[in-house]
C-alpha cells in the first residue's frame, strides 16, 4: 500500500521590523500595540491566506523574537506539484497595518510594503528544500546584506517545503449505501475495504464493548418532553442504532463507528443543539473475538444556530486512564450545511502521535471531503503516511470520515424526512 505524493509550503517565523519611531495605527483597537500589522501570502492557484505579524526589535543578524507567528501554509496534491514542478513560481508577502479584513470587497488595512519569492518546487515531494530564512527588506527578493537599510521597515520568514505523502480513498458510493472504498494512487484505483451500514435499533448495544465507559456530561439525561399538565411522558423523535462497519477485503471487520448519543431535537425546536449533541464511537477490533471492539475516537456533532448555517462537530481521542477512559481533544471547527467542507485534522504544531497517533509527532492527519446537505456524497479521505503502520489503522480514519458524512443527514432538521436508508422503520421509540 503505496502513499501518494503530497508536500506542504510552510511559512513560519513571521516577525516585522519598522524603522524607529515609526507606529502603525491599529486601526480602531483591533490589534493590540504591539501587533499592528498583518500580513497577506498569495500563491498563485491557491487561495490567500492572512496571518497577524508581531513587531520585532531586535537586529538584522538576530532571530526574530518568540512572538513570531506562522502562516497556515499550503497543501500541494500531487496535480499541484506536477503543474509548479521545474518552473519558478512566483509567491508574494502583502504587509498592512491597522484593521485587518475586507470592507466592500476592498481591504481596510494600509499597504506598508510588499516581498517578493520564487520558489522552485521541483523534488518537493522527496526532500526538504528552505527557499528563505533570514531578513528581508520591502521590494527586495534577496535577503537583507549586512549593515545597511537598517532605517528601512524589514520582514522576517522562513519559506519551506517538506514532503507530506498520503494514502488517498474513495468511497464508491454513499456510505449509508454501504459502498466498497477504493485506494487512488494516481490513475489507478483498487478496492481496499468494503462498508456495511446499518439502521436497526439494537447494533448500538451489539458493537460497544461489555465494559465500555466514558465521561459524558449527556450521559445520564433521558431525552423525554413533559407536558405542563402533567401528562404521561410522550415519546421523542430520535435518530438512533446507526452503524456503519469497515471490512477488510478477507471480509474481517478492522472499524466501526456507532452513533452512542442519539441524535435529538432540542426542546421546542427541530435541530440538534449544541447543548445536546448526538454522538459516534470509533471502534477498533480488540483481542481474537470478532465481537470485542475497543474505542479509539468520539465524534460530537451538532447543527448550529444562526443565519450561517452550519454543522458543528468536536472529536476527541479516546485513551486509557487507569480504570476509566478520557478524552483528549483533537479538532472542533464548522462547516456550511449548504455547501459542505472539509473534516481536517492538522496539528502541523501540535504533539499526536505516529501509528494512529500512538506517539509524538507533528503533522497533517487526516482530511475528508463532506458534500452539503441533500447532495450525493461520496467522501474522498487522505491520511497522512505517519499515522497508518497498517490497513486497519487506516479502516479507522475511514470510518471517521463515514461518520462525519452521515452526520449530515443525522442533524438534518427534524421537520425533513430521511432517505429510506437511514430509517430503521416508520416509528420513533423512547429511551428508556
Amino acid at each position: 500500500m503505496d502513499p501518494c505524493p503530497f508536500a506542504r509550503l510552510i511559512i513560519e517565523s513571521l516577525a516585522l521590523q519598522l524603522p524607529m519611531g515609526a507606529k502603525p495605527s491599529a486601526g480602531a483597537g483591533v490589534h493590540s500595540s504591539t501587533t499592528p500589522c498583518y500580513c497577506k501570502i498569495t500563491l498563485k492557484g491557491f487561495p490567500s491566506q492572512t496571518a497577524i505579524l508581531p513587531l520585532s526589535s531586535n537586529g538584522e543578524q538576530g532571530s526574530p523574537s518568540e512572538s513570531a507567528t506562522s502562516a497556515p501554509g499550503f497543501h500541494l496534491d500531487p496535480a499541484a506539484l506536477r503543474r509548479m514542478s521545474g518552473r519558478p513560481i512566483s509567491f508574494r508577502v502583502s504587509v498592512y497595518s491597522g484593521r485587518m479584513g475586507q470592507t466592500c470587497g476592498m481591504t481596510t488595512g494600509k499597504l506598508i510594503g510588499r516581498v517578493n519569492l520564487c520558489v522552485d518546487l521541483k523534488g518537493a515531494e522527496v526532500k526538504p528544500i528552505v527557499f528563505q530564512s533570514g531578513w528581508m527588506r520591502f521590494g527586495n527578493q534577496k535577503g537583507v546584506e549586512k549593515n545597511k537599510g537598517v532605517h528601512q521597515a524589514k520582514l522576517h520568514l522562513v519559506v519551506r517545503s517538506e514532503p507530506d505523502p498520503r494514502f488517498v480513498f474513495q468511497f464508491g458510493g454513499e456510505p449509508e449505501c454501504s459502498p466498497v472504498v477504493f485506494q487512488i494512487q494516481g490513475n489507478i484505483s483498487q478496492p481496499v475495504f468494503s462498508c456495511k451500514f446499518s439502521a436497526d435499533r439494537n447494533s448500538r448495544s451489539r458493537s460497544l464493548p461489555a465494559n465500555f465507559a466514558i465521561s459524558n456530561n449527556n450521559s445520564n439525561k433521558k431525552w423525554m418532553v413533559r407536558s405542563l399538565s402533567g401528562e404521561k411522558d410522550k415519546p421523542v423523535r430520535e435518530r438512533k442504532g446507526w452503524m456503519i462497519m469497515i471490512y477488510d477485503l478477507s471480509g474481517s471487520p478492522v472499524a466501526a463507528a456507532s452513533v452512542i448519543t442519539p441524535f435529538v431535537p432540542s426542546p421546542g425546536s427541530d435541530r440538534v443543539s449544541r447543548s445536546n449533541p448526538g454522538a459516534w464511537l470509533i471502534l477498533r477490533p480488540h483481542g481474537s473475538h470478532v465481537s470485542s471492539w475497543k474505542p479509539w475516537g468520539r465524534l460530537e456533532v451538532w447543527r448550529e444556530r444562526g443565519s450561517a448555517d452550519g454543522l458543528g462537530y468536536k472529536f476527541e481521542l479516546v485513551t486509557e486512564n487507569g480504570p476509566t477512559r478520557t478524552g483528549i481533544p483533537i479538532a472542533e471547527a464548522t462547516m456550511s450545511i449548504k455547501k459542505g467542507g472539509q473534516f481536517c485534522i492538522d496539528k502541523r504544531d501540535s504533539n499526536l502521535g505516529e501509528g494512529v497517533m500512538r506517539s509524538p509527532v507533528r503533522g497533517f492527519v487526516m482530511g475528508s471531503t463532506v458534500e452539503g446537505e441533500g447532495k450525493v456524497s461520496k467522501p474522498l479521505v487522505q491520511v497522512g503516511m505517519q499515522h497508518v503502520t497498517c490497513m486497519a489503522d487506516a479502516a479507522l480514519f475511514v470510518a471517521l470520515s463515514a461518520a462525519i458524512d452521515l452526520s449530515m443527514d443525522a442533524c438534518r432538521l427534524f421537520s425533513q424526512k430521511l432517505r429510506k436508508e437511514l430509517c430503521h422503520d416508520d416509528q420513533y421509540d423512547l429511551i428508556l
